[in-house]
């Protein structure tokens, strides 16, 4: 696909935004289609209007402002300049309100890093369909593999723009495959059926996925909506919320239990149940009072 036409358009972040702390806030930054460059301090993204209307827009800040220089193969329409705004404004989570969680930050010193950097936002993919997907293939492996199976189904099944670019898979291209390529051709495992199920369901309107970052669904609806598709288990499921704005599950994994022994605990390992009690008097907001402090080094 040869790109033939380009537009400059901005955003105006809310109170507090940090750019480069919105990108490294956990890993899905490190996964196509996106590409952070710490040269020029942008992340590039690849936006689907349609199945043949791939946009690729490359984001920066400007002073109070993010620019986002998009390039297509035809002119963007009036239209499809509100909807790219739309939707790297939700995937930075300018909609989101962090005014309470820094209130509590501050009300501790060890939290207090946490407002003064602007912390706290966790960047989200274009599309819940994409979130889910590489949730999916965050779980038990390697982050290796992850970027390997996320690389996988971008360049094998995504749309070719230029170069090394290449959009996310749209839901049906997904489900048109069979599960032994999958696992071939895509190196997913037992994710394979996963995939392919979730996939066929979201692109024959059986379900629907895009209205959850802003459901009225309580956490623990939200996290049973959750658990019903196939392949996201608890851990896939709790952290999904924390990217639906919902932090009250911890998702604690090896890694975060290596983590908090080191921060809390002098180096000794602790049941998973003390986590949690550790983390309970920070209410909804525990998850990502976990989170930020377990990633501390990310940041300062």
């Amino acid at each position: 696909m040869l790109f033939m036409t380009s537009s400059i358009l901005t955003l105006t972040p809310p109170e507090n935004f940090h750019f480069r702390s919105l990108l490294y806030s956990h890993g899905w930054s490190d996964l196509a289609p996106y590409l952070v460059s710490d040269d020029d301090n942008t992340l590039r993204m690849v936006i689907s209007l349609s199945a043949s209307h791939h946009v690729l827009v490359v984001v920066s800040p400007a002073k109070q402002r993010l620019k986002m220089y998009c390039e297509s193969r035809k002119p963007l329409t009036a239209s499809d300049k509100h909807t790219i705004k739309r939707i790297v404004a939700s995937a930075f989570r300018f909609d989101e309100s962090l005014h309470e969680f820094y209130l509590l930050c501050r009300r501790e010193k060890h939290l207090r890093w946490i407002p003064t950097i602007g912390g706290g936002r966790m960047l989200r993919s274009a599309t819940v369909f994409e979130d889910i997907v590489k949730m999916i293939c965050t779980t038990n492996c390697s982050w290796s593999l992850t970027k390997m199976m996320v690389n996988n189904l971008t360049m094998k099944l995504g749309v070719h723009l230029r170069d090394n670019i290449y959009s996310f898979p749209l839901p049906e291209t997904i489900a048109s495959q069979t599960e032994q390529w999958m696992r071939k051709e895509i190196s997913c495992g037992y994710r394979a059926p996963y995939l392919l199920e979730f996939a066929e369901r979201v692109a024959s309107g059986k379900l629907s996925v895009e209205h959850l970052r802003h459901t009225p669904m309580s956490t623990v609806e939200l996290y049973t909506f959750l658990r019903s598709i196939k392949g996201v288990g608890h851990y896939a499921a709790g952290n999904l919320l924390k990217l639906l704005g919902h932090y009250d599950y911890l998702s604690v994994d090896s890694w975060i239990r290596s983590q908090f022994a080191v921060i809390h605990k002098n180096g000794r390992r602790v049941s998973d149940a003390t986590i949690e009690r550790h983390y309970a008097r920070y209410g909804k907001w525990r998850g990502l009072v976990c989170w930020m402090e377990m990633t501390k080094g990310w940041h300062v």
